[in-house]
């Protein structure tokens, strides 16, 4: 059985979102963020106290473009990937890590002087806002030709992306979306995936935890 630790919200809802896409069975614990301080029994399961965490019998993955990767590929043939000699495959690679690497890394330090220690480094915050809002022109490119982002369907790769999206709204950085990013991301709201792993943590988050961070 396939176990994952979650908080609401946070990276973990991209090997949510990849679960319930691909239909699979999985057992599911939600934590209050962040699980290192406020859980620390978690500890155990992962000594860096970070989440997402993925057990599958003898697999343990921490990282959660990795993750999602993985899953299409374990338990696939699925439209999710992007098999290697599909011509769409490089770019596939690209944006799966494009996701985390180039747009939630800016998200982190928005999120960390914004919001868990306001007032330390405001600058830092701000700067890091435009960086995040930067990237996004490579979003708004490929999607000018294409409702995705690449092999002209829905797979690991808008799932990795439209994470990005969902902090970005958690942060206060969406009214900085162009159109074509704000239909895209509101397109991906509306995939029955999507709802399904909202309604997921919704109905394992502890009542005081609802709302993520």
């Amino acid at each position: 059985m396939i176990h994952l630790y979650h908080c609401v919200d946070a990276r973990s809802f991209r090997p949510l979102w990849a679960l319930e896409e691909l239909g699979l069975t999985y057992d599911l614990t939600v934590m209050p963020f962040p699980p290192r301080v406020r859980q620390r029994e978690y500890l155990a399961v992962n000594p860096l106290g970070t989440i997402p965490a993925l057990v599958d019998g003898a697999t343990f993955m921490t990282e959660s473009a990795a993750i999602v990767q993985y899953l299409v590929a374990r338990y696939g043939p699925s439209p999710l990937a992007v098999a290697p000699d599909d011509p769409a495959y490089g770019a596939w690679l690209n944006w799966l890590h494009f996701g985390e690497a180039t747009l939630t890394f800016p998200q982190t330090l928005v999120l960390r002087y914004r919001t868990l220690e306001p007032g330390r480094a405001p600058q830092a915050a701000d700067d890091y806002a435009r960086w995040f809002l930067a990237r996004l022109r490579a979003v708004d490119r490929a999607l000018q030709d294409d409702p995705h982002l690449c092999a002209g369907r829905f797979t690991a790769a808008d799932i990795s992306v439209g994470y990005a999206l969902l902090l970005a709204g958690q942060l206060k950085l969406d009214a900085g979306f162009t159109p074509a990013v704000a239909a895209y991301w509101s397109r991906l709201q509306e995939r029955p995936g999507f709802q399904a792993a909202k309604a997921a943590q919704a109905a394992r988050a502890p009542a005081a935890d609802a709302s993520p961070f």
